[in-house]
């Protein structure tokens, strides 16, 4: 394709031309081609067509348009938008792209043959047969970079002594453009320089009446440089410098990074446009001053400076209105400036072409504001702050203001308030943690002990309170009042959900909790997150994931508490089932009950946004610091079973990835919860699940306690989850050694859920019956058990029991004598795997012992203690106190192994204080045993001892073990140290 512009609109296709006949497609074609790269509004099309009084019938008559050009164009050129339409265009395939770039890298090489070029791409002035406003609005801009890069060629061509071939081109340029002074004074240069200086002064006369005619002003001092030139006269009057910006704070503070980052983007040769958004009260216009006083020396010609009022009380200024306040800061009189947005534009690229100028656009309410504000001359520089993103600057990056770093907002409190700071750092620290880092808010909070001097930092403490934003505040200036100016300029839809984001518990949140929050589709509560997004008043600190600023959350509650309550209290019910939903999913798919069970008098209010939740995992990782939150916000919400069933949504996981004090916060809480709310179902789910974390860290009489009172419920009520507490009742009674106990615990489950109709047999009630019976040296009977778990598992696609079964089996079949260790040691490599990928840190350390056990077996010593090392080191980060207790005595038997006698009876101590401490049996029979083969060789008699007291536990709890340790009592004296 081939598309030209500058001049009459032509296209091609493969050199072949392309009629566009009718004259409205012409127009919509020129408009989509004057911007390519981005989607033209629908509504701007339809103004470019039809102008100010469009028909009734212009979006439809729009889209035949559409679909006439795409008739006659390949296919997937013409592109379509929910916002408009765009073109699709190449990079060499549009003439008016092809002489941005060229003359761009024309002016940085100085290349006049580049500059020839580009020039001769012009077959008349831009969209020349078309007089639709629009177009010939954007059309003027292109004929004034045409004019532009004519002139900087001409300054070229004059260097080169080549003005005698200028004299007639430059001549009908100037015919062209009278009123570029600048073309008119290179003419003038040629004509003297060529000997015809009486036609160079005559060239002014003209170039004076026209002036004095079409604008009413004289000719400009560089002009009237060059008559005073070409007639030999004294040099002109330098101008002086224009400086208008506000003055600078003498406490600027950090940010060094990012001014640093700006200022490597200034290019010195060419115009530079630096923007920074952030959210108010970050600072921007104070980093903008600040950064225009570093660099302000090399613009020495101006420094402007205007207030856009894109966030203020009163309405954004015009850009033409902004133009006027520019050209005036430069010295124009009023009646010198044009009064058309177009000749005002001309006439300040005009001006700055002539300076070296820097400019700040400050407050800025869009991209469309400052566009023709934005210089385009060499030795130019912009510097524009916005509270949203102007992300439609082509070429522009804008870069975001941050909050200040704890150090940072500590030095600017000290500076604005003084040595009390320094004095008192405790209460500081807190004072810029409640001002979150914002600027404002730090100024504010300063200037308020500034002004009081007999107030101590712990005075302004406690006058912030918890809720600091009412606080920031000093005579006319607050922080709540620079929020609720970037508020009001929202509309209802994004302000609606700003406030209900007021309600929401968590200090993050997703596109699918703003759409339970709302109650609007997915897509729409995304693109109000983008609203928000865009005007800084929420983060995105990664992908899909958005936080609130601390004071934007309390100016958000704030809001919030000034609806109806229903609506409140609707749209934290909906967040409420979401979350419990979501974590619900997190659970293996052999642990489902609760959804079929626990959940059936709550179910999902928005199954489209479950679904649309692709990794609850993570999403749990990133809500487990608010789990609290959002229990606490249930019991306050009208609804405060979700404190006790979100809570118990998210055991598993936190169980299983070893976040212990996370399950017992949770459950305490929501125990304390249900038993306020007198809901005897919820206290039994608690109890059960409080009783989890008490095992976990051997706290067995208090696993105990809770399992008791919620089997006392639970039978009570005659509720179905009799049989889960009594499986539960089987692992305490495993973990305290009572195997035969554990064992008949674990059968009476499996009747009870027999009789109360459960349709799937409980994995754990499995698992616990297949360790007493393997416990007890029944092996056959514990593989069969293990093997039905697997297959249960690996139907149900449920890794986390697939790896617990690897690791079951091939240490039972080790023991049968079925398989190698080197197959042993694939079953663990597999299951460590597995346990690695999903996180499950108290199964990963049981793969790593597997793994060391396998490894020694085979001799391979050194391998299997880094091994060990492993599996005690993830033990003891998450509180596996037991496992802690058994792996060490592993280690310390590889130890042995390899004769580190001393090591290895380090280890065995360490287990033998660590089981009796937690009351271990059967570890402390195997600590015991350890230590006597420690002692076996040096000192029989006490390793006798040892093995009597070893086999006196191995006895009560009728384990195999206990036949080992009577054959080593009853060995010769000299046969001892033989295993």
């Amino acid at each position: 394709m081939r598309y030209r512009i500058l001049g009459p609109l032509s296209v091609a296709v493969e050199g072949r031309p392309v009629a566009v006949t009718a004259g409205r497609d012409r127009v919509v074609l020129t408009m989509l081609l004057l911007n390519p790269g981005r989607i033209v509004g629908a509504g701007e099309l339809i103004d470019a067509v039809w102008g100010s009084r469009p028909p009734a019938t212009a979006r439809n008559q729009l889209q035949t348009c559409i679909s006439r050009l795409r008739r006659i164009m390949p296919v997937g050129v013409i592109l379509t938008d929910r916002a408009g339409y765009g073109i699709q265009v190449g990079s060499d395939e549009l003439d008016s792209t092809i002489f941005t770039r060229t003359v761009e890298q024309a002016r940085v090489d100085g290349d006049r043959e580049a500059y020839r070029k580009a020039l001769d791409l012009w077959r008349g002035p831009a969209c020349a047969e078309i007089d639709a406003p629009g177009v010939r609005q954007s059309a003027a801009v292109l004929d004034e970079q045409y004019a532009l890069a004519i002139e900087d060629w001409a300054d070229l061509e004059l260097a080169a002594g080549r003005e005698r071939e200028l004299i007639g081109e430059l001549g009908g340029l100037v015919e062209r453009f009278p009123l570029r002074e600048r073309l008119r004074g290179q003419l003038m240069t040629a004509l003297a320089r060529a000997g015809r200086r009486a036609d160079a002064l005559t060239e002014f006369q003209r170039a004076s009446r026209v002036l004095e005619e079409e604008l009413g002003i004289e000719p400009g001092p560089e002009l009237q440089e060059v008559h005073r030139t070409v007639l030999g006269g004294p040099p002109p009057v330098e101008r002086p410098p224009v400086r208008c910006l506000p003055r600078t704070v003498h406490d600027f503070t950090g940010r060094r990074d990012l001014i640093a980052r700006l200022a490597a983007e200034i290019d010195p040769t060419g115009p530079a446009v630096l923007v920074v958004d952030g959210m108010a009260g970050s600072g921007k216009t104070t980093l903008a001053l600040h950064l225009a006083a570093l660099v302000g020396e090399d613009y020495p010609d101006a420094h402007l400076f205007v207030d856009l009022q894109g966030h203020s009380e009163h309405e954004p200024v015009e850009p033409s209105a902004a133009l006027l306040v520019l050209l005036r800061q430069l010295g124009l009189g009023a009646e010198s400036i044009p009064a058309d947005v177009v000749g005002r534009t001309a006439l300040w690229r005009t001006e700055l072409s002539r300076r070296r100028a820097l400019v700040v656009l400050d407050n800025a309410a869009g991209s469309s504001q400052v566009e023709d504000l934005l210089p385009t001359a060499p030795g130019t520089l912009a510097l524009v702050t916005s509270r949203r993103r102007l992300a439609g600057l082509d070429g522009v990056s804008p870069q975001p203001v941050p909050v200040l770093d704890p150090d940072e907002a500590l030095t600017l409190l000290e500076r604005i308030a003084g040595p009390r700071v320094r004095a008192e750092p405790v209460a500081a620290a807190e004072v810029v943690r409640r001002c979150g880092g914002l600027p404002l808010a730090v100024r504010l909070a300063g200037a308020r002990l500034a002004h009081r001097p007999r107030w101590r930092v712990a005075d302004l403490l406690d006058r912030l309170g918890e809720a600091a934003l009412d606080g920031l505040a000093v005579e006319n200036r607050s922080v709540a009042s620079a929020f609720a100016l970037s508020y009001e300029q929202l509309g209802e839809p994004v302000r609606r959900l700003f406030r209900l984001l007021g309600v929401y518990p968590g200090s993050n949140f997703d596109a699918p909790a703003a759409a339970a929050l709302t109650g609007l589709p997915l897509a729409g509560a995304r693109d109000l997150l983008d609203e928000l997004l865009d005007g800084h008043l929420i983060e995105e600190p990664e992908p899909g994931v958005f936080r609130l600023h601390d004071l934007l959350r309390e100016f958000a509650a704030a809001l919030a508490a000034d609806r109806p309550e229903p609506e409140r209290r609707e749209a934290l019910h909906s967040v409420l089932n979401l979350e419990t939903h979501a974590l619900s999913a997190c659970q293996a798919r052999t642990h489902e009950r609760m959804r079929q069970v626990e959940l059936r008098d709550n179910p999902c209010l928005r199954p489209d946004l479950l679904a649309a939740i692709d990794d609850p995992a993570a999403r749990l990782e990133r809500h487990r610091p608010d789990l609290g939150a959002f229990a606490a916000a249930a019991e306050a919400s009208g609804h405060p079973e979700y404190a006790w069933l979100l809570p118990r949504a998210a055991w598993y996981l936190l169980y299983f990835r070893g976040y212990h004090e996370d399950v017992r916060v949770l459950q305490e809480r929501a125990l304390a919860a249900a038993r306020a709310a007198g809901d005897e179902s919820g206290m039994a789910t608690a109890a059960n699940f409080l009783a989890s974390v008490h095992y976990r860290l051997a706290e067995h009489e208090r696993a105990l306690e809770h399992l008791q009172t919620a089997l006392r419920i639970r039978e009570r009520r005659g509720d179905p989850g009799v049989g889960n507490i009594l499986g539960n009742l089987a692992t305490v009674h495993l973990a305290t050694s009572r195997f035969a106990e554990a064992a008949e615990t674990a059968l009476a489950a499996r009747r009870r859920m027999v009789l109360d109709r459960m349709r799937l047999e409980s994995p754990a009630l499995i698992l616990n019956l297949a360790v007493a019976y393997e416990q007890l040296g029944r092996y056959p009977e514990a593989l069969r058990l293990d093997r039905l778990r697997l297959l249960a598992a690996w139907t149900a696609g449920d890794l986390h029991e697939v790896a617990g079964c690897l690791l079951r089996i091939q240490n039972v079949r080790l023991r049968l004598g079925q398989i190698t260790p080197a197959l042993a040691w694939r079953y663990a490599a597999a299951a460590l795997r597995l346990t690695v990928r999903l996180g499950l840190a108290g199964v990963e350390a049981s793969a790593h012992n597997a793994l060391a056990r396998i490894l020694a077996e085979q001799g391979d010593t050194d391998r299997a203690l880094v091994s060990h090392r492993r599996a005690v080191e993830v033990a003891a980060r998450v509180g596996e106190k037991r496992a802690e207790a058994e792996y060490l005595h592993d280690y310390a038997i590889t130890l042995l192994r390899s004769g580190d006698t001393g090591a290895a009876r380090d280890h065995l101590e360490a287990s033998l204080r660590l089981a009796r401490k937690l009351r271990l049996p059967y570890s402390t029979a195997r600590a015991l045993a350890g230590l006597a083969e420690c002692a076996a060789v040096r000192d029989p008699d006490l390793a006798r001892e040892l093995w009597t007291e070893a086999g006196e536990l191995f006895e009560r709890m009728g384990v195999p073990e206990r036949r080992d340790v009577a054959r080593r009592i009853a060995a010769p004296r000299a046969a001892l140290a033989v295993p």
